[in-house]
Formats: structure tokens, C-alpha cells, sequence
């Protein structure tokens, strides 16, 4: 083969790289987790809370669609329990579950930020006696008005796992388990089982995350998809299973692949 064929054929090859990127990283990729539409208002919103001193926090993945009593109303329907305001008395009873390991079911939640404005409702569901571990979910309203009409809400919702010391500011917080999906799927569940969801469909998160950090500095790991509930009104339990939306195949095939990865990652 003469020097200008090798040439012509490194060349070749070299484009078909360079196409293949592009169409990758600028057509595929973006289409595997792109899929605002059935929240269009939502699309240009940042999917991260922040810390009262700006520090990155927990990721948002979950959602609801109803007025504020349909949350409080479908909330406690499936087990999860409002948390106390952060008081002095409040603060210490959380103190005395740990160091007693006695229960406390409605202990207070330390205070996360998104768009600046801290969460408006918050929940927990207790593992175990005392207040050391245990699910919780703070929520945000991000739109009075969705496309039924109704409230949306997002929020973030994290296992806490134990007591310690934040890896970044030294002060006293909950520990974080990295599998935030499987708290994204048990509150789902939860709503589901107590009749409380009327429809499931998935949203655009935060986006395929294999080492993110939260603002305590804990490690998590998420696909990166919210999934949102359509809540009954009026507290009107549904008797059927919720009508789930599926997502778009790429994003459905996506889903695939990084749960595979997901399943060799630490619970």
C-alpha cells in the first residue's frame, strides 16, 4: 500500500471517529436521560440542593403532583411521619433517641436549600428504634401549577444511616447511604402500596451520577432519574394498581445498563 492510500485510509478512519463522537456526545448521550415532557416547566431547573453555606447537597429524585394536604394526607396514609420543626427541645430529643436509642418518630430534618428557598415539608420513616437511621424526604414546591393543573413538588429523599461527623465542615450530621434509588423506589412503593398514587412517570434528574457527593461529603451513586407520583385528591384511595408512564426506550434502555453497573456498587 503506497504512503498517500495509508494516508487516505488514516484520514478516513480518523473522521469516522470524529462523527461518531459527535453524534455520541451531542445527539445520543443528551437523548438517554432528556425527557422533560411530561413536566415542560421543570426542563431549565437545577436537579441539586444546597447547603445554608452553598455547598452542593443531596440530589433530587422524586416528585409529586397535588396540593400540600394531598402530600400530608398521602404521606402519613403510607407511613411516613411530618418531621419536627429544628428547635432547642427538638434538637435535644434527637440527642437523647441516639444516645438512648429510643424512638423518635417525627425528629427534625437539618434544613437543605433549593433555588434558595429552604424545603417546605419534610417526612420521615423510621428504621429501627432511634432517631440514628432512618428514611427521610424533604419536598419543595417547584410549580403551583403543573400540566393537570395541580402543585408539582420535588425533593430529595436519603437513608440516613448513622451519626457522625460531616467530612467537610466537622459538625455533627446523619450519614447518607450512596443507593439513593433505593430510597427514590421504597417511597414509591410505600405510596403505592397505601393507594396514594394515582400515575408513576419518570422526569430528567440530576443525570447518570457514579460518584457524587453530597454536602456532608457522603458518596452516592444514582441513575439519575426523578420518579414523580400523581397523588389521589382528596386523600380518595385508589384501589388499582397507579397507571405508570413508561419512559422513552432510550432512556428505558439507559436504565438497563447503568442498574447493571449499579448492582457491583455498595448498598
Amino acid at each position: 500500500m503506497q504512503l498517500s492510500q495509508i494516508r487516505r485510509h488514516w484520514l478516513l478512519v480518523i473522521e469516522a471517529i470524529a462523527i461518531a463522537y459527535i453524534l455520541l456526545a451531542y445527539v445520543v448521550l443528551p437523548a438517554l436521560w432528556t425527557h422533560h415532557e411530561r413536566e415542560p416547566g421543570l426542563a431549565s431547573l437545577p436537579m441539586v440542593t444546597r447547603t445554608g453555606t452553598g455547598i452542593p447537597g443531596d440530589a433530587l429524585n422524586v416528585g409529586l403532583v397535588g396540593s400540600e394536604q394531598d402530600v400530608l394526607r398521602a404521606m402519613q396514609a403510607s407511613g411516613w411521619f411530618p418531621a419536627d420543626p429544628v428547635t432547642l427541645r427538638s434538637s435535644i430529643e434527637i440527642v437523647g433517641s441516639v444516645v438512648l436509642d429510643r424512638p423518635y418518630h417525627d425528629a427534625p430534618v437539618s434544613a437543605l436549600f433549593y433555588e434558595g428557598k429552604k424545603e417546605r415539608l419534610a417526612f420521615e420513616k423510621p428504621d429501627g428504634r432511634s432517631a440514628d437511621r432512618r428514611h427521610h424526604v424533604r419536598f419543595w414546591l417547584v410549580l403551583e401549577a403543573g400540566t393537570d393543573g395541580r402543585p408539582v413538588w420535588l425533593g430529595a429523599v436519603t437513608y440516613d444511616r448513622g451519626v457522625g461527623l460531616s467530612r467537610y465542615t466537622g459538625q455533627v450530621t446523619h450519614h447518607i447511604g450512596p443507593n439513593i434509588d433505593a430510597e427514590r423506589d421504597l417511597l414509591m412503593h410505600d405510596l403505592s402500596e397505601a393507594g396514594m398514587a394515582d400515575a408513576l412517570f419518570q422526569i430528567s434528574g440530576v443525570g447518570p451520577t457514579l460518584f457524587g457527593r453530597n454536602g456532608g461529603g457522603d458518596p452516592y451513586y444514582t441513575d439519575g432519574e426523578i420518579d414523580v407520583a400523581s397523588l389521589v385528591a382528596n386523600g380518595i384511595k385508589r384501589t388499582t394498581p397507579p397507571a405508570t408512564l413508561p419512559p422513552p426506550p432510550l432512556v428505558a434502555l439507559k436504565d438497563q445498563i447503568w442498574h447493571a453497573v449499579g448492582s457491583a456498587m455498595p448498598p
